[in-house]
């Protein structure tokens, strides 16, 4: 049967597709390797590169100095035609950070702020962050191609905060409406757990995983979600709030470590908690009863999910994560008299940076779905650095 005209448009786009895809994956690559990768004949492969190379999709990489004789051309993807930038909006600090399509960093800053700060002054300092992550790349509002935030809370799909416990201004606020209006470009918004339990998939604890609980523990208690390797949001994007239930008794477990009598008078409330998982390590009976009353409660409704989800991996996260090797040990035997099957249980490797960075990898899926995935849009549109 013939192939139409519109059936070979989609071929090409196809085989375009392949080609980045392979480039982004294993790049830079001569052709003779690109066409053993994609399946394609060397011929086509040569006519697919030249076609992104004239839409600025695909540049030729210069010989390494010092090569001999004549080398194979290799080519790469051009992922500095735009730039990604991931914002963590936290209760106590602002995190921002700059990368290029390929999720590279290449700038992060940050902006102290406190639970109290009031709404504009924490929009100014989203502002000063992403501002400082431009400077120091060079790079201007214009080149950038999505900001994508993680916050605490629960977000509507469309981006007003129904609840927040850490930052009690922003319920009912349109942080959505506010950030578009600040970035020229596209605006992504999720809760910080899932940004963070995506960034352990990708770059920490839980990667090769596809099944995933991330527990963010901290002064504020959350959850992330990971099924068949993708954040799971929930119908209202509401999935993961289990410390809205107080048969589960996350809200105020971490009172047990806050309030523990070896806490110095006058302990300023975010490091109370610091002292007594320090105390437990030192083996003070007294640090260890908080901390085992906080695992108590901390493992209500961390069975509840692993019963219903059966992950692979539990990656504990969040602040109180730097104490993984006081909180893991009895967490893990609470676990076990419950749970038929005990997922592996790990601490984070990504600490502070781990929502932030979530935050570039969704950006970085969101521009895949946008523009790389095979039932995309018509043709391969040139990048807006090339028709600027």
């Amino acid at each position: 049967m013939a192939l139409r005209g519109g059936d070979l448009s989609r071929l090409r786009q196809l085989n375009s597709l392949s080609a980045i895809r392979e480039l982004r994956r294993e790049g830079p690559l001569p052709l003779s390797a690109l066409a053993d990768r994609t399946g394609l004949s060397r011929p086509s492969t040569k006519e697919v590169v030249d076609e992104l190379v004239g839409l600025g999709w695909v540049e030729e990489v210069p010989p390494s100095p010092g090569t001999m004789g004549r080398p194979a051309r290799r080519y790469r993807f051009r992922a500095d035609n735009g730039f990604l930038v991931g914002v963590d909006i936290g209760a106590h600090n602002v995190r921002a950070a700059l990368s290029d399509l390929d999720g590279r960093l290449l700038a992060e800053t940050r902006q102290p702020v406190e639970p109290g700060t009031p709404v504009d002054e924490r929009l100014a300092a989203i502002e000063a962050a992403v501002e400082g992550c431009l400077a120091m790349s060079g790079k201007t509002a214009a080149d950038l191609w999505t900001v994508a935030v993680g916050t605490t809370g629960v977000l509507s799909p469309d981006g007003v905060i129904r609840y927040s416990a850490g930052i009690p201004d922003w319920r009912g606020f349109d942080l959505g409406e506010r950030l578009r209006a600040m970035f020229p470009c596209e605006v992504l918004l999720e809760n910080d757990s899932r940004l963070a339990a995506l960034a352990e998939l990708r770059r920490g604890a839980a990667r090769g995983s596809r099944e995933v609980v991330f527990l963010h523990v901290a002064r504020r208690m959350g959850a992330g979600l990971i099924i068949d390797g993708k954040i799971h949001r929930g119908f209202g994007a509401a999935s993961g709030e289990i410390a809205m239930l107080p048969e589960a008794r996350w809200f105020d477990a971490p009172e047990h470590l806050n309030s523990c009598p070896v806490v110095p008078e006058g302990t300023p409330a975010e490091d109370a908690a610091g002292f007594t998982l320090a105390a437990a390590r030192a083996g003070d009976p007294v640090a260890l009863e908080a901390v085992r009353r906080y695992v108590e409660d901390l493992a209500v409704g961390t069975a509840a999910m692993v019963l219903l989800l059966d992950p692979e991996v539990l990656v504990l996260g969040g602040g109180f994560s730097r104490s993984a090797d006081v909180l893991l040990p009895p967490l893990r035997d609470r676990l076990a008299r419950v749970c038929v099957r005990m997922p592996e249980l790990r601490a984070s490797t990504l600490g502070g940076e781990c929502v932030v960075l979530g935050a570039i990898e969704y950006a970085v899926d969101h521009l895949d779905r946008q523009l790389f995935a095979p039932d995309g849009g018509p043709e391969l549109p040139a990048p807006l650095t090339a028709a600027r």
